[in-house]
């Protein structure tokens, strides 16, 4: 599609909408590149995150009237509630087993008015957010008339084809990575081969969040220039123990089958220059940051990107940063020993595996690519190097072909862990899968029936959550009661709760069997879906 826009003089202004007080990297990096590219723009970064929810549409207006821009970029981060902790005034994961397991009518009737409360919750903050669009848009084009908006943010790019029904017309919708998108955008080029599409004027590709993104060269962010167009900046940096993000790479090259990251990102692995990645570390470590959160998809995403995260790791340690913390989502089985070593010495202090299942079978099955039996391994050896913190282990039972075995394989599994980090040092984070827009499972959802094509992901309601919500029929309820018996029983250490119960319920299996995944030769269900 032929889609400019004519130069003019822009200012930019990032409205971060309302979420977690997660630090803004979207934003962050976004605004940085701009600058980078258009150093006469001006720009400046509003954060709804740091502003009280009675105060989110006064405090936008007044932040349009001052700065009257002529480019809005909105950035939301989450839509899709299915979690096992807190959230929007409940637990959404305890109220639906309340609702849909429980054989206690009065249990029953909590989990449904607790339901009740996130369903309110939910469609009040994306009516809210929308609203706040529809708002700040409304309100720049009194100062410009020609002053539009565009819209991005992990939540856009999965719910993509759904919001484009409820956003202004002109507005731009961005799916993943937006610097490319704005700087055709302000440059006046043609940006339709990017992964975008306008409100009103054009429809959504087919597949176009499978398109790769458009490659990019990161460089150090400039907090300097953040710092002078962001006056909420200082209030991620007040807590002494928040973590700010610092992204080393983009892209997942993996295929696993719930994941959304993978085509978010892209599969292609985009490496940012160590020294970069050091320079924007000590920027943020001049200003008393002493913790890092890696924003990757994977820390370690393959055993081909070993060698570089060894080169970052060792100019973090030359770079005389000796007193900091970083933590990431790590794949394991790609760890060796130097990398161990080098984990430990730069201070990592928790990093989470997302195994899934401590079964091999389940893990080929699922398209993880992971081997259990090197995790294990590797596991062992960051043991050795000296790491003693905390390793926060996702697992999602009831996947693909779950049964009593697989679930006695993962028990086995998880005590393995037990014995190689200490108990008290490995943490069981229960997830049942929220089964996501554009990935496999979705695809063998509508091959199995489960799920109609032209479905609501968005939908919130009873009869597409429970389907959304991955806990299937015949293990579901099983899994239901158990979950809803460690709620009662121990709150407070749910996930250890949960495999204390399924072992006194089921068992443990021997650990070889978890790790041996013999192949079966007839094709199974998963494997069919492409």
């Amino acid at each position: 599609m032929e889609v400019k826009t004519p130069m003019m003089e822009n200012r930019i202004l990032y409205v971060r909408l309302p979420c977690n007080p997660i630090f803004p990297i979207g934003v962050v990096y976004l605004s940085d590149h701009v600058h980078k590219q258009f150093p006469q723009i001006k720009q400046r970064i509003f954060d709804l995150g740091t502003v009280p929810p009675l105060d989110y549409a006064a405090a936008l207006d007044s932040c349009v009237d001052e700065f009257k821009p002529t480019l809005l970029v909105f950035s939301w981060r989450d839509i899709q509630i299915y979690a096992p902790v807190g959230g929007r005034g409940g637990n959404p994961l305890q109220n639906a087993f309340e609702f849909y397991y429980a054989k206690n009518p009065l249990v029953r009737l909590r989990g449904a008015l607790g339901g009740l409360r996130i369903f309110i919750a939910y469609y009040v903050e994306l009516w809210r957010n929308l609203g706040l669009i529809k708002r700040g848009l409304k309100r720049a084009q009194k100062y410009n008339g020609k002053a539009r908006a565009v819209v991005g943010g992990g939540a856009v790019s999965v719910f993509y084809e759904q919001l484009g029904k409820s956003l202004p017309q002109g507005t731009i919708i961005s799916v993943g990575e937006g610097e490319t998108l704005l700087e055709k955008l302000l440059s006046g080029r043609e940006f339709g081969d990017e992964r975008c599409y306008i409100v009103g004027e054009t429809q959504p590709r087919q597949r176009l969040i499978h398109e790769q993104p458009t490659p990019l060269e990161k460089t150090a962010c400039d907090y300097d220039y953040i710092e002078s167009i962001w006056s909420e900046f200082n209030y991620y940096l007040e807590e002494q123990d928040f973590y700010i993000g610092v992204q080393t790479k983009r892209g997942c090259p993996h295929n696993c089958c719930y994941c959304v990251y993978t085509v978010v990102e892209g599969k292609q692995v985009r490496i940012n220059p160590a020294d970069e990645v050091v320079a924007e570390m000590r920027q943020l470590y001049k200003r008393g940051i002493r913790n890092f959160w890696f924003t990757d998809a994977q820390f370690i995403p393959a055993r081909k990107f070993i060698d570089d995260a060894v080169e970052l790791l060792q100019k973090i340690v030359d770079s005389g940063m000796t007193d900091i913390h970083w933590a990431a989502y790590i794949r394991a089985d790609n760890l060796t020993p130097q990398l161990c070593e080098l984990m430990v010495k730069t201070g990592m202090n928790y990093f989470e595996i997302g195994i899934t299942s401590g079964s091999q079978e389940l893990v080929r099955k699922m398209r993880m690519g992971y081997n259990l039996r090197n995790v294990l391994q590797n596991c062992r050896d960051l043991k050795a190097a000296g790491f003693q913190d905390l390793v926060s282990v996702n697992y999602s039972f009831n996947v693909i072909d779950e049964r009593p075995e697989t679930i006695r394989q993962t028990i086995a599994y998880h005590r393995e862990l037990e014995r190689i980090f200490g108990a008290d040092k490995v943490e069981p984070a229960i997830f049942f899968i929220g089964l996501q827009p554009h990935t496999h499972l979705e695809e063998y959802a509508f091959k199995e029936g489960i799920l109609k094509p032209g479905y609501n992901p968005m939908s919130l309601m009873p009869w597409t959550a429970k389907k959304l919500l991955w806990n299937p029929e015949p293990l579901g309820s099983f899994f239901g009661e158990v979950c809803l018996q460690a709620w009662q029983q121990n709150p407070n250490d749910f996930g250890r709760e949960v495999m204390k119960i399924l072992e006194e319920k089921l068992g443990c299996a021997d650990l070889e069997a978890a790790l041996s995944a013999p192949i079966e030769t007839k094709e199974k269900q998963l494997a069919s879906v492409s």
